[in-house]
């Protein structure tokens, strides 16, 4: 058993990320954080600004025009997009795609695997958001992509956070953070949330970053939670198992966390077990993982 006894305060917590890089955001997303803080926000300005990286403008395009967008027009260009799809959606998105342009690591094949449950993670939100109208499905796209960054940052700093998530997810009683506490003085969704403070995400996104692996006192409403982060937490929750996330970083086949929360979940989003059951066999049908 896990003696999880030793308090992990904030300075603690500070004290471990001395050291740690947050990555700052692209010189693009500064530039957008600019002309979004103008009194007169000009869509053509957002428009050529996006459009000064052509990786990026096209993968916003591409996966906007994707089948789990859902959208009946073919988007052509960023303006056209942001006219259907409102600004605050498209910034969302460039955020969602430049952040996993930012990361580089020397462990390539526990990085590769990071990215590819992240983007199964967002893809898979997007869809649950928009299929059950739960939430907005950019901003459960971009919670899925970013909700795990943490762990692309400790990656990085500790050589042994592979073998700390596998235990993480191996225990039934714990909290995934609380372990990460007690062996590394840090967790993923701390050093997640200071990451997304850093790009200037909405503050309840950064939130919910922070909280998403403290979600069962929120479901069984111990927690009092605002309803926006709630609701986005939900997406998030249904997207990780179903992209079974607990076997990328663990060995378990349960997902423990889920099974403690799933009825409380449920409860909320007003479904069965088999209306869920029903949700992940259509999004498997769909071939929405990689």
């Amino acid at each position: 058993m896990i003696d999880l006894r030793k308090e992990v305060t904030e300075k603690i917590i500070n004290e471990t990320l001395k050291g740690i890089e947050i990555p700052s955001p692209p010189q693009l997303i500064k530039d957008l954080q600019v002309q979004m803080e103008l009194p007169d926000v000009r869509i053509d300005k957002i428009a050529n600004i996006i459009n000064t990286d052509v990786g990026i403008s096209g993968k916003v395009i591409k996966l906007i025009n994707s089948p789990f967008f859902g959208l009946r027009s073919h988007i052509v260009s960023i303006k056209h997009a942001i006219n259907l799809l409102g600004l605050q959606n498209i910034i969302n998105i460039v955020n969602s795609i430049a952040i996993k342009q930012t990361f580089t690591s020397h462990n390539i094949s526990e990085m590769t695997k990071f990215w590819d449950n992240a983007t199964d993670v967002a893809v898979v939100s997007t869809y649950i958001s928009r299929t059950m109208g739960i939430g907005i499905p950019d901003e459960s796209y971009s919670l899925g992509l970013f909700h795990n960054a943490g762990i692309a940052l400790l990656i990085e700093k500790f050589p042994n956070y592979a073998d700390v998530m596998k235990l993480a997810y191996s225990e039934k009683n714990c909290r995934i953070t609380d372990i990460e506490n007690h062996k590394i003085n840090c967790n993923h969704a701390v050093a997640g949330y200071y990451i997304a403070k850093s790009w200037k995400l909405p503050t309840y996104v950064c939130e919910a970053i922070g909280d998403h692996h403290k979600t069962l006192p929120i479901f069984s409403e111990q927690t009092p939670c605002d309803q926006h982060k709630k609701n986005l937490l939900a997406v998030l929750k249904l997207a990780e198992t179903i992209c079974k996330t607990n076997r990328v970083f663990g060995t378990e086949a349960i997902d423990y966390e889920f099974e403690s929360l799933k009825e409380d979940l449920f409860s909320y989003l007003g479904i069965s077990e088999f209306e869920f059951e029903d949700l992940k066999a259509e999004i498997l049908d769909k071939g929405l993982l990689y």
